[in-house]
């Protein structure tokens, strides 16, 4: 494989960088030396770092919605499986090794309501609630936004919980409680979550 470019090494410790410690907690100068670029060059492709955390969340949004539509897929043809499937992406993200939850979470904790970054945050949120809202009507929800609000507020929820409490079983516990509301929206026979 040909060597990464100068951007693609920014972008890389960018992305070990500020997810394992924060968008505040890592400055430039760090980046700067742990991808081996010439401060001029970091300057050349980020001019500035809200630039940098910007497409550190482009490529953060690109391997969790990945993550998350392959997991709905997996899960079979039939859009309300899809609607539990993709609660396996949770339980895969809550057992990896230096697991920090929710990237976006973070990133809207740690920025100001109205600047590029959090609205970049509020957009990854539409964005996925937009996408279940869409498989929640193919399965016939006759609700389909307010499914879709329930099941991202407790993909949201996993995704806190599998952080502060290191428990992996709590994408478990998510997917159980989303096959309830499933369930339910859907007038299925009621499931009872376990555990």
């Amino acid at each position: 494989m040909p060597p990464a470019s100068a951007r693609d090494r920014i972008l890389d410790t960018a992305f070990r960088l500020f997810y394992a410690r924060g968008l505040r907690a890592v400055g430039v100068d760090l980046i700067i030396a742990e991808s081996g670029v010439a401060k001029a060059t970091f300057y050349k492709h980020f001019p500035a770092k809200d630039d940098l955390a910007l497409a550190y969340l482009e490529r953060v949004d690109g391997v969790w919605s990945g993550q998350l539509h392959a997991a709905a897929e997996a899960a079979g043809p039939r859009p309300a499986d899809q609607l539990v499937g993709l609660f396996d992406a949770l339980g895969t993200a809550c057992r990896r090794d230096g697991y920090r939850g929710c990237a976006f979470i973070n990133a809207a904790a740690e920025s100001v309501p109205g600047t590029p970054v959090h609205d970049r945050t509020v957009a990854h949120k539409a964005e996925v609630l937009r996408w279940v809202t869409a498989v929640a009507a193919e399965a016939g929800a006759p609700d389909p936004r307010g499914l879709a609000r329930s099941l991202t507020l407790l993909l949201d929820g996993g995704l806190a919980s599998g952080a502060l409490d290191g428990d992996p079983e709590a994408a478990t516990r998510a997917a159980a409680s989303a096959r309830v509301l499933v369930d339910a929206a859907l007038g299925a026979a009621p499931t009872t979550v376990t555990g």
